[in-house]
């Protein structure tokens, strides 16, 4: 841990155990990287952490009893941990010569504190033995009188060191998690920059466009409930100063962009709902807010695709690509390089400074965060993160559709229930949304007017329900009459589909 406090000082960004968690999370089968998703939500990074730690803890306690029985094999242990960690960091984007000497420090300091254990146990043992003897008569009474302080000196050096030394490492995980948070002044910067005033602003939102049920999300979800899904184990920490953005590949000449040039553009707000292609059907993994940035298509301008290019690799700062076709960011729609997320300077955690931000597709093939480089290419030429993990190299947003009240499985009296939720259909927008009970014929329910074709829409519908348990589905059309499918599909490989269904009892 000692290591990890160091790293939040030296590499903020890449730590041993950042490092080790990203290899991780590289090579695991995708099944089972959706099995975390649908088991621990967005708290899927510290579920991967807190099983890192335990399982280097079982393995520390391994080479501790290894090195009781043999001298040196527990360093052995300790040095192979070592040799992991500078071969993780190796693979890392972010990687710099404070980092790959991290893993060094933090096996050489293991060890020492391997040994120091070792031998504070063994003046344990020991003192325990001449206690042992002195009882029997052994020895002098002069001796018999201190073997048994002896022993409980040693019990408590022992034990005094293990305790001491777990809560360094729960105090130093705990200082090195807030460091690293605002390592190097970035989120002090954040704090008081001032994000220049939108040469366009956003739609105003309908009259009627919130329904208002108890239980629904807002319509535009607050930044702190925004649903984040991203690789980075350790969230980038970028100096705004010093962020740079390349347009690199197949265009008549590369351009670079800073943050005070891109804040000086004609800058655009824009209401956008993204999702992830993670989300099950009636899942969370899904936010609408309020954008603000500058258009892709003028920056791709200024570079100047060449014939044939059909894609743009975005690459963030920690190595993760995306995949974006060219067409979706040179058409009009509203495909930002986005600087603020509900007026305020992107959290850290959705991107600062910078990150894409592209109505109708899912966030693996364009909602890039920490961006640093757009390649210019063709789909036949490159791949993104996802795309040989086994996803789709394009994904376009499905039609689909959420119950969010009542909560599945609720007990209600007989009469009429209100139902509400949302519907989208990004980029499209929503014409109706419909609900069914029992597979009986389809209601429409009252659809409130959407902000734009960009973002969610929230319905709601009274249902007469009689006593017994009714099955409740949804289902919504976009505005060129295309019907939300019934075919149950996972996630993999492009985004679920299916209809949302609840179980209601009613209860006479």
């Amino acid at each position: 841990m000692a290591s990890e406090l160091i790293a939040g000082f030296v590499s903020p960004s890449l730590s041993t155990m950042t490092a080790v968690g990203g290899v991780v999370i590289d090579v695991v089968p995708p099944g089972v990287k959706d099995w975390a998703v649908a088991l621990f939500g967005t708290a899927d990074k510290l579920a991967l952490l807190a099983g890192m730690a335990l399982v280097i803890a079982a393995l520390a306690a391994l080479a501790g009893v290894l090195e009781l029985r043999r001298r040196l094999a527990g360093a052995a242990v300790f040095a192979v941990f070592g040799l992991v960690g500078v071969a993780a960091v190796l693979t890392r984007a972010q990687v710099t010569v404070p980092a790959v000497a991290l893993p060094v420090l933090a096996a050489g300091i293991g060890g020492l504190l391997m040994q120091s254990l070792i031998a504070r146990l063994g003046a344990w043992r020991a003192s325990g033995r001449a206690s042992g003897r002195d009882a029997g008569g052994d020895a002098g009474p002069g001796v018999a009188k201190n073997g048994p302080d002896a022993a409980k000196n040693g019990r408590r050096g022992f034990l005094s060191l293990l305790g001491g030394s777990t809560v360094a490492v729960l105090v130093g995980g705990a200082v090195a998690t807030a460091w690293r948070g605002g390592a190097a002044g970035v989120n002090e910067l954040r704090r008081t920059l001032h994000l220049p005033a939108p040469r366009s602003q956003a739609a105003a939102i309908p009259p009627g466009a919130e329904i208002g049920l108890d239980g629904m999300q807002p319509l535009v979800t607050p930044n702190p409930d925004f649903y984040r899904i991203d690789t980075a184990l350790s969230v980038p920490v970028l100096d705004p100063r010093e962020w740079t953005l390349k347009v690199t590949g197949m265009v008549e000449r590369e351009v670079e962009l800073d943050f005070e040039a891109l804040q000086a553009k004609p800058l655009l707000e824009r209401h956008v709902t993204i999702a992830c292609v993670s989300n099950e059907v009636g899942g969370n993994l899904i936010g609408n807010a309020l954008w603000l940035g500058w258009p892709v298509r003028e920056l791709l301008a200024m570079a100047g695709p060449l014939p044939g290019a059909d894609m743009v690799l975005s690459r963030s700062s920690d190595g993760w690509t995306a995949s974006t076709p060219l067409e979706v960011l040179t058409d009009n729609r509203d495909a930002l390089l986005a600087i603020g997320m509900n007026g305020e300077p992107l959290p850290l955690e959705h991107g600062f400074p910078v990150r894409m931000i592209v109505p109708g597709l899912y966030g693996y093939v364009s909602a890039t965060k920490w961006l640093t480089e757009l390649k210019v290419t063709r789909f036949a030429d490159d791949v993104a993160y996802w795309t040989p993990r086994g996803w789709s190299e394009r994904g376009p947003i499905k039609i689909s559709s959420r119950i969010d009240v009542p909560r599945d499985g609720r007990s209600a009296r007989p009469g009429d229930l209100i139902f509400g939720g949302v519907a989208w259909a990004q980029h499209t927008g929503i014409g109706k949304v419909e609900l069914r009970v029992d597979r009986g014929d389809w209601q429409q329910a009252e659809l409130a007017p959407g902000i734009s074709v960009d973002t969610w829409y929230q319905w709601k519908l009274g249902i007469n329900l009689q006593p017994g348990r009714h099955e409740v589905q949804v289902r919504a059309t976009d505005l060129n009459g295309r019907v939300q499918t019934e075919e149950r599909r996972s996630v993999a490989p492009d985004g679920a589909t299916g209809f949302h269904t609840i179980r209601v009892d009613v209860n006479p």
